[in-house]
C-alpha cells in the first residue's frame, strides 16, 4: 500500500438501521468490474472474497446470509485502490454508505489495513479479513513461480518465503505478524486454508 494513503479520520460508518442491506452478487460484480481494471487486482478480490466465505461457512458456522457478507466485504475491500490511490478505503467505504449497506460490511472494509486507514478491526470479520489481505496475495505470488502452480504447494515452502524479505517485498510482513496477533489461529493453519481455497479461483 501507498504511504500517501490518508487516514480515514473515523470509527463508525454506516447506519445501524441499514444492517442486514447488502448487494446483490450481480450489483457487487459490477461495481467490481466497473471500478477494477487491473486483472490482476480483480483476482485477489475475487480470492480474498472466496476465502473469506469459506471461513464463514467452515470455521465460524454462520449461515449462508452471513457468509454472503463476509464474501461481499472481500469482494470489495480494494475497489477504489486502483482509481483512487490515495483516497484507498475512501471512496468505497462512502460509496457503500450511499447505498445503505450494512455498517458491518462497512466496517470491514474500512479495518483492513489499521496502519494505513486508522480503523481497528473489532469483529471477528474485521479480523479474518487483516489477517486474509495481505497472505492471499503472498501466496499467489508464491504460485506464480511454481511451474505446477498451486499443485503441491506446501505451507512450509510458503512459510520460508516469508522469511525471504526479497520475495514479494510489496507484502507486509509487520501487517502480516500483526493480523495474526489479533486472532487465536497459527501462522500455519492460515496458509494451508488459504491454498486450499484459493486455488480454483479464477
Amino acid at each position: 500500500m501507498a504511504e500517501a494513503i490518508q487516514p480515514l479520520g473515523r470509527s463508525t460508518f454506516g447506519d445501524p438501521s441499514n444492517t442486514g442491506n447488502v448487494l446483490s452478487e450481480e450489483e457487487a460484480l459490477s461495481l467490481l468490474n466497473e471500478w477494477v481494471e487491473n486483472d490482476r487486482l480483480r483476482l485477489h478480490m475475487k480470492q480474498v472474497a472466496a476465502v473469506m466465505k469459506a471461513w464463514a461457512l467452515e470455521k465460524e458456522n454462520l449461515s449462508e446470509d452471513e457468509a454472503y457478507k463476509w464474501w461481499l466485504a472481500g469482494l470489495l475491500h480494494d475497489a477504489d485502490w486502483e482509481k483512487y490511490p490515495n483516497d484507498h478505503c475512501r471512496i468505497i467505504v462512502e460509496e457503500l454508505e450511499k447505498r445503505k449497506i450494512d455498517p458491518a460490511i462497512i466496517h470491514c472494509i474500512a479495518s483492513h489495513g489499521p496502519r494505513h486507514f486508522g480503523v481497528e478491526p473489532e469483529t471477528t470479520m474485521d479480523k479474518m479479513m487483516y489477517a486474509f489481505d495481505e497472505l492471499s496475495g503472498f501466496i499467489h505470488a508464491s504460485a506464480l513461480i511454481r511451474p505446477s502452480r498451486y499443485e503441491g504447494m506446501d505451507v512450509k515452502s510458503v512459510m520460508k518465503k516469508l522469511k525471504t524479505p526479497s520475495f514479494a517485498a510489496q507484502v507486509s510482513r509487520e501487517d502480516i505478524n500483526d493480523a495474526i496477533s489479533r486472532i487465536n489461529i497459527h501462522l500455519e493453519e492460515l496458509i494451508a486454508f488459504i491454498i486450499n481455497h484459493q486455488k480454483e479461483v479464477s
